[in-house]
């Protein structure tokens, strides 16, 4: 097989890349997705709400996924389901295997659009006995949305990222008890408008700085005890409850996708787990382009279908150039408060969106990008909380011979 540009994942970010890339002016854009339907998560996300910034209306995952899925079908995009990408090399080769058997193919560009997977028990080491009944929140949604099976009854969730908040509402409606939801932390993961409308609307109470510390049961999930924690982290002695329950579901983090980012050489950052890339969206490895949740998490799909979409332009603009972007690299360095900036990297004359993440939650506090003495962006917040991503659109460029871009928080 060849094509103009290989994308992997067929989920929103991929279907949106691929459309994108064909009304650039590619030729031939493929699309290598391992599930038997393109769409990605959003095909279990039968609850709406996305689309209100692309759109302007609220859609089901579905109908969301759909939107891109036609577009790409009308531009001609070729998409290849239960085909599992295997190997991705730096020459932008890649091997797969699907309905057709092991194959090679080979691409001008390469878009990682992988999507991310959950944290599960063990990466977060909870002791105690491994009874039926503990699950993460997506599986959870998969059983429940496109399996039609019940996973329980009484039920308690770990963690309030936005899909554990979003099952909570969902086991309710269904008949479950949902006893409560538990976060170490001091505040919710999840966006505001979920701990609203998917607890509080429902009477499901929240636990901020509780965690469990054993789960036990023989065949099935019996109980779990639920510490309280202290300023650092620790179980308070003496704050523990026993909760009877036959479910556990997990909602403790994304992770991005990128087994083959790192197969291929690709530099990994610490703080996303994601590529590390410039303001093209360009990895380390030229000719691959990241974007979506591969790249980083985001809270909103409508931001996923937007940076791709860059994505896929950057990359036919390297297909018709036959190499990178010349110029020196400038980097984009986060400071106190700030969790992550994505870029990684802009070149002087560049304008690029900054997205990133505030490492607590705060209030009345300014953002500014500066490089060489000047303001290249800044804005105003009246709460700023690292379940929600900034994103910014320098209005000036950094100025040649500029060492670094810093973002910074101020008082407001």
């Amino acid at each position: 097989m060849r094509a103009d540009i290989a994308v992997i994942g067929g989920g929103p970010a991929g279907l949106a890349a691929a459309a994108a890339a064909r009304a650039a002016g590619a030729e031939r854009v493929l699309v290598l997705e391992r599930e038997p339907l393109a769409g990605g998560i959003l095909n279990q996300c039968i609850h709406d709400g996305f689309g209100l910034v692309r759109f302007g209306e609220p859609l089901t995952g579905p109908e969301y996924a759909g939107r891109f899925l036609r577009a790409a079908e009308e531009r001609g995009v070729d998409i290849l389901t239960r085909t599992m990408v295997l190997e991705l090399t730096a020459e932008r080769r890649l091997w797969t295997l699907g309905p057709r058997g092991y194959e090679a193919a080979a691409a001008g560009a390469v878009i990682l659009a992988m999507g991310c997977r959950e944290r599960t028990r063990g990466a977060i080491q909870i002791p105690g006995a491994r009874p039926a009944g503990v699950f993460t929140a997506g599986v959870a949604q998969y059983y429940l949305n496109r399996q039609n099976m019940m996973i329980g009854r009484r039920v308690l969730i770990v963690g309030s990222g936005d899909v554990g908040l979003i099952m909570a509402r969902r086991l309710t409606l269904e008949g479950a008890r949902v006893l409560a939801v538990v976060e170490k932390l001091p505040y919710a993961g999840g966006l505001a408008r979920n701990v609203v409308q998917c607890l509080e609307d429902y009477d499901i109470p929240l636990f901020l700085r509780h965690t469990v510390t054993r789960i036990e049961g023989e065949q099935r999930v019996e109980r779990v005890t639920v510490a309280r924690l202290d300023e650092a982290g620790r179980a308070v002695p003496g704050a523990e409850r026993v909760w009877a329950c036959d479910t556990v579901v997990l909602s403790v983090g994304l992770i991005p996708e990128n087994e083959l980012a790192l197969q291929a050489g690709a530099e990994i950052s610490p703080l996303t787990g994601g590529a590390v890339v410039g303001d093209d969206l360009q990895t380390s490895i030229p000719g691959v382009f990241a974007c979506g949740n591969a790249l980083h998490v985001h809270d909103l799909v409508d931001y996923v279908s937007e940076e791709a979409e860059e994505a896929a332009r950057n990359a036919v603009a390297f297909i018709r150039a036959g190499r990178p972007a010349a110029g020196p690299l400038i980097p984009v360095r986060p400071a106190a408060g700030v969790r992550y900036v994505v870029p990684f990297f802009l070149r002087p004359g560049t304008r690029p969106l900054i997205s990133l993440r505030v490492a607590e939650p705060m209030s009345r506090r300014r953002i500014e990008v500066r490089a060489g003495g000047r303001v290249l962006a800044a804005r105003k917040f009246p709460r700023l909380t690292p379940a929600e991503m900034v994103r910014l659109t320098l209005r000036e460029a950094a100025p040649p011979g500029a060492e670094a871009v810093e973002v910074r928080i101020i008082d407001g």
